[in-house]
């Protein structure tokens, strides 16, 4: 708190009280207002007690220390001597004392002697003034010794105090540096072993064919990657599955999933059933045991296949006529700036990003509403999913759609702009690509963004918030909230959540993005479910890197489709025609020959200089002006940045959030005044969004009111707010 972060509230001089049954209000005597509302009375009590006891020990935090405890200990090469120094300093007015004691004493004593042996009683009166003297001096002495031992120990507390807080700081210091050298120590050792293997194997080809090995002519050797294995294990949908957040990490440490929805599908089972999967041949074949691990012969199916496949028996998917838009091939090149990085984020460990500003050297000239629409770039998975008339063939054109969305986080490790409360996004490509979007910034803590997209056949909306933490070593970011697929045919309604993505070698060596843990896609029409499970990579595994396996189930829980491949490259599928159920508990599937449904498309020339984008990314920040005035594409700093003016943007983005923070307080002066008045405030409200009761969870969410696209034509943009310079 005492840094003043944005969004809190110091619980010390806090008032907290109860506004109805289940409504919790935290105010100050200054602009601060938090209302929290549980779900019933019961939780509103435990939440009062919590938040009082909390409050108590920040009352105790708050009591004034020695100045020593409140400054940050900073490791000074001086600090060892000045502290030597002083205490001894303080040592040697204890021994002045110690000697004045023994001298007043060795006197004292000496008088008593003389009285003793004196037999004139006129002489023994004279004598005890000098014993009285001699007693008075050493109670003087004895007592300025109490003080200076006092004075020693509380200096010697003092430095001892502040040495312990920079000896803590050096040992977390060192334990930091150690876990790091160790972990690049295993990625080192695992490289080389690597390395030898791989030169150990091209050193027996190339003897083989150097004394004519019968198969060194015949052979061709192609990359293992183009295969796929005939036997692989899946996870199956299990009753009541959700996807949880106890993803596996770099330290291999579980995140506890705290959050919780009221739909059927929100208990988690302990133990995940597991399956195997046999890819089924033309020619005959025989089951290998459960236990076994074999590669298949054949060869997986190419884009060409993708391409010509038909997606569903029944129907196929209608061709959209081409704009005779020219969009822009390309951006400026991003410039060389360079940065110390370690110097910005060494002070935002585990701490919440969204919360810290960041320089746009950190970014990429794309708002976070335009990442999220770049999802639709593999719209045309939903347009063959809407074109089958079977559920369970329908889910896995849904499931493709999900796992393509990751496909541009492979080697984009920037991120986006943080929107700007009322900031909008709109994407019209239903001429060319079939679908239109438009997204909003709805609340700013925690920042929460509402998107809507529409299709020929279908719509999806969600509301998208996320939690990010910065272990040191790694970023990890958290996404949460539901995302809803509509098909206006069928009526099918899907509902799925993201997984985790995790940014490795944030301190030491080059960026790289893993995306992991399980997602579940239900079918809320019918109970049809989808179990994606998104491996973590490991240097030290065997499996295809970035490997994604999923199980489509009937609402009986029977297996109709499994899904292999891997979130940056390609997906596949396969029916299943055959399920043994005799495996001691796994049951094993025989599917039929695996075709395409999604593969990622190629980058454009010269995108490594221009922030790895794809060719949507390039043209969704393309200017034009018949838009929103709060559309991204306006934004002055996201564009001097992308012209590649990034001091221009660094201080452009500094006054746009100051205009943002001058905005907050004034709504929060609105809002005392009109609690001191009595009266009711509403507060901010999006523009394009409104909060509505959730069809499947029924918790409130902010959905699309209808008529953005109208007051576009009749460019009505009175809703909108100034947010921009």
């Amino acid at each position: 708190m005492a840094h003043t972060c944005r969004g809190t509230i110091n619980l010390a001089n806090a008032f907290i009280h109860t506004e109805d049954s289940n409504t919790i209000v935290i105010s100050n005597s200054s602009t601060h207002t938090f209302y929290l509302k549980a779900t019933s009375e019961v939780e509103r009590q435990k939440w009062v007690t919590a938040l009082e006891l909390a409050k108590a020990d920040a009352m105790k935090l708050a009591e004034p220390t020695d100045s020593d405890e409140e400054d940050e200990p900073k490791p000074d090469k001086n600090e060892l001597p000045n502290i030597l120094k002083t205490l001894t300093a303080k040592l040697e007015d204890m021994n002045t004392c110690n000697d004045l004691i023994l001298k007043h004493g060795n006197g004292l004593q000496k008088a008593l002697s003389e009285v003793e042996s004196l037999d004139n009683p006129t002489e023994a009166g004279s004598r005890l003034k000098v014993i009285n003297e001699r007693a008075t001096m050493f109670r003087i002495t004895s007592n300025a010794m109490i003080n200076a031992c006092g004075e020693y120990l509380d200096v010697a507390k003092a430095q001892v105090r502040r040495l312990q807080k920079i000896v803590n700081y050096e040992h977390e210091q060192r334990v930091r540096l150690e876990d790091m050298v160790e972990q690049l120590a295993k990625e080192q050792v695992t490289l080389e072993t690597q390395a030898r293997r791989s030169i150990h194997h091209g050193a027996t080809i190339k003897d083989k064919n150097r004394n004519g090995s019968p198969d060194s002519e015949d052979d061709d050797f192609v990359d293992a990657l183009d295969y796929q294995a005939d036997e692989f294990e899946v996870a199956l949908p299990g009753t009541g599955h959700r996807r949880t957040m106890s993803d596996i990490s770099i330290e291999n440490q579980s995140i506890p999933d705290d959050r919780s929805s009221n739909t059927s599908s929100d208990t988690e089972p302990d133990n995940i059933p597991e399956a195997r999967v046999f890819a089924h041949k033309d020619s005959a074949k025989t089951q290998k045991p459960a236990t076994a691990s074999v590669k298949s012969q054949h060869k997986r199916t190419s884009s060409k296949d993708l391409k010509t496949a038909k997606p569903c028996n029944s129907s196929s998917v209608s061709t959209l006529p081409k704009t005779t838009r020219s969009r822009r091939p390309l951006i400026p090149p991003k410039p060389n700036y360079s940065l110390n990085l370690w110097s910005i984020m060494k002070n935002c460990i585990g701490k919440d990003l969204s919360k810290i500003p960041m320089p746009v050297n950190f970014n990429e000239p794309l708002s976070f509403l335009q990442r999220l629409t770049e999802d639709f770039e593999y719209a045309d998975c939903l347009d063959r999913a809407a074109a089958c008339a079977d559920s369970a063939e329908q889910m896995v054109h849904v499931a493709a759609f999900t796992i393509s969305s990751y496909s541009t986080t492979t080697n984009r490790t920037t991120k986006p702009f943080n929107p700007l409360l009322g900031e909008t996004y709109e994407c019209n490509r239903m001429d060319d690509l079939g679908w239109r979007s438009l997204a909003e910034q709805v609340t700013h803590h925690p920042p929460t963004a509402s998107t809507y997209t529409e299709g020929r056949d279908w719509h999806l909306y969600q509301e998208f918030t996320m939690g990010s933490k910065f272990r040191g070593k790694y970023l990890q970011i958290v996404p949460t909230g539901i995302a809803h697929l509509v098909f206006t045919k069928s009526g099918n309604h899907y509902t799925w959540r993201k997984v985790t993505t995790t940014v490795h070698n944030i301190i030491v060596g080059k960026l790289w993005v893993d995306n992991h843990g399980e997602m579940d896609i239900t079918n809320h029409k019918n109970g049809d479910k989808c179990h994606l499970k998104y491996s973590a990579y490991s240097y030290f595994s065997r499996d295809v890197p970035r490997k994604v396996t999923g199980v489509v189930a009937n609402a009986d829980g029977r297996a109709k489709w499994v899904l292999t491949g891997s979130w940056d490259k390609k997906m596949e599928a396969a029916q299943v025609i055959h399920i043994d159920e005799s495996n001691k508990g796994k049951p094993v599937f025989e599917t039929g020959p695996h075709f395409p449904v999604w593969e990622r498309k190629p980058p454009p020339p010269g995108s490594e200089k221009m922030y790895n984008f794809t060719r949507l990314a390039i043209e969704l920040n393309e200017p034009e002006e018949e838009v929103a005035p709060t559309d991204s594409r306006h934004r002055p700093d996201q564009r001097a940045m992308e012209d590649g003016r990034w001091d221009e943007a660094n201080k452009l983005k500094i006054q746009l959030e100051d205009k943002q923070r001058a905005a907050r307080k004034r709504r929060e002066a609105e809002a005392e005044e009109a609690g001191k008045r009595g009266e009711n405030y509403t507060g901010y409200e999006p523009a394009w969004f409104e909060v509505k009761q959730d069809p499947v969870t029924g918790s409130p969410i902010h959905m699309y009111r209808g008529d953005y696209w109208e007051c576009r034509e009749t460019k009505d943009w009175k809703r909108c707010p100034d947010i921009y310079l």
